[in-house]
């Protein structure tokens, strides 16, 4: 889509983003645009594939911050922190899949993985949702 990353679409039931490339300053906006526009479609569940990702940068970050925020209604967030105060709230409606480990060890010191699930391989992200 923009110099440095690349974005291929899977759909079904859940959309799949296959990410390769860089995501960074450059390329962040690209994704969030391209993420945004599936949901003001119709689309509720995501996963973005990570097994092509060269690079995560702090605007790589936010860019998922976002999604996160977007796919996942505040609503619920807010009623699992009145009953499980304290708890991390994890999403259900948006997913990662195969990290390598230098993206998995950033996500991780960056603390995403407290909300949100990071699956070995994409089989097993798509298989983590209900239905």
């Amino acid at each position: 889509m923009t110099e440095g990353l690349t974005i291929a679409k899977s759909e079904g039931k859940v959309l799949v983003m296959h990410l390769r490339g860089m995501l960074d300053g450059q390329t962040h906006e690209a994704l969030f645009e391209a993420a945004r526009a599936e949901h003001a479609a119709g689309v509720r569940f995501l996963v973005l594939d990570l097994h092509e990702l060269e690079v995560i940068t702090s605007a790589g970050l936010g860019a998922l911050h976002n999604i996160y925020k977007l796919f996942t209604p505040k609503a619920e967030i807010d009623v699992w922190e009145k009953e499980k105060h304290g708890e991390p709230y994890k999403s259900a409606y948006f997913k990662l899949a195969a990290a390598p480990s230098n993206i998995y060890y950033v996500l991780n010191i960056a603390g995403f993985l407290s909300n949100i699930l990071v699956y070995p391989d994409l089989p097993g992200a798509l298989g983590s949702f209900a239905g």
